[in-house]
């Protein structure tokens, strides 16, 4: 079980803040290739992995990252500075 946070407009488009998600993924990729098999507001979230960033256990990771022992994983856009 891992925890799935989305921030942002793909909170927006998901329509969830978190959930707990039961996954045999060995990495993020793989996790949102589980996600977008979902439903259809999933495949919309994650249909332009150029536009998210991802953090695994609160550090910035790729989707390459593997999940192995990871507790959570969060998904948002890029950050502006200002």
């Amino acid at each position: 079980m891992i925890e799935v946070l989305y921030f942002a407009w793909v909170r927006e488009r998901i329509g969830l803040p978190r959930e707990t998600v039961q996954t045999g993924a060995q990495t993020v990729g793989e996790l949102v290739e589980e996600l977008r098999g979902r439903e259809e507001r999933y495949a919309l979230a994650f249909s332009d992995l150029e536009s998210l960033r991802v953090a695994v256990d609160q550090e910035l990771a790729g989707f390459d990252a593997p999940l192995k022992g990871a507790r959570e994983v969060a998904f948002f856009p890029p950050m502006t500075g200002g």
